[in-house]
């Protein structure tokens, strides 16, 4: 399937790691123009230096999408060197779990003041783009209460919920929004393999939960978030897209 992205300017947040480098690298290769940005510089240098080695236009800067001027900077930035921008994807997050008020703070400063002020910076841009989208990336513990409940399950299911006020807000502009809701997902260097080594019975009772048997990788993750911001994905908005292998048990209607 053709999905219709070549030379579309796409910007991913958190692109240096895990789901987010697979949105990255998944968009680019499918013929995408692509500007990344982390808070760390070197790893930000290195994965757009791994892209423009494969051929593909790639862009990056360090940036704390926690810093509303600093992210509003670097999306004008990008915009003016990509030309415009028609896709954004929302990928960072704080991984704040602990109920102490700073988990909150940063919880509520990154997962969602970072989705809202990415879409703010780049509305002009998406309503100039002849094939606008804004996915972002939620999570299964916006779903449900599980051991993530707390800020992160709470701003996670926020960000859910905006998404989809943005789908009814903006369809009359040809703005898509969705959400991907992943669940666990593991990689090396992720917070799975952490836990993995760090707390092998969560990770045991955490995997003993997916009737998969296994945890999905950030590819599988990528794969949902590329194709909803697709022109294959036309007619989708509106929608939250679980990738859990079956590991909620909660019906969606």
């Amino acid at each position: 399937m053709d999905l219709g992205l070549k030379g579309a300017k796409v910007l991913v947040t958190g692109g240096t790691k895990g789901i987010g480098r697979a949105i990255a690298e998944t968009f680019a290769a499918e013929g995408a123009d692509v500007g990344i940005c982390a808070r760390n510089a070197a790893e930000v240098a290195t994965m757009v230096a791994s892209l423009q080695s494969q051929d593909k236009v790639a862009y990056g800067a360090a940036v704390d999408v926690s810093d509303g001027p600093a992210l509003k900077a670097w999306v004008a930035d990008m915009a003016e060197t990509l030309g415009g921008i028609d896709v954004v994807v929302a990928n960072v997050s704080a991984l704040s779990i602990g109920p102490d008020e700073d988990s909150w703070q940063r919880s509520f400063s990154t997962d969602m003041m970072g989705t809202v002020r990415l879409v703010d910076a780049a509305m002009p841009y998406l309503e100039k783009s002849a094939a606008p989208a804004i996915v972002t990336i939620s999570s299964v513990s916006g779903r449900e209460v599980d051991f993530a409940a707390g800020p992160y399950g709470t701003f996670k299911a926020a960000i859910i919920h905006y998404t989809q006020g943005l789908a009814f807000q903006l369809a009359g502009k040809g703005i898509r929004a969705n959400s991907v809701s992943p669940g666990n997902t593991y990689f090396e260097g992720g917070v799975w393999n952490m836990i993995k080594d760090g707390n092998p019975e969560l990770y045991a009772a955490s995997l003993a939960l997916n009737p998969t048997g296994r945890m999905g990788t950030p590819q599988e993750m990528a794969n949902a978030a590329v194709f909803l911001a697709s022109r294959a994905a036309s007619f989708i908005t509106g929608a939250n897209l679980v990738v859990d292998g079956a590991l909620t048990r909660g019906v969606q209607f």
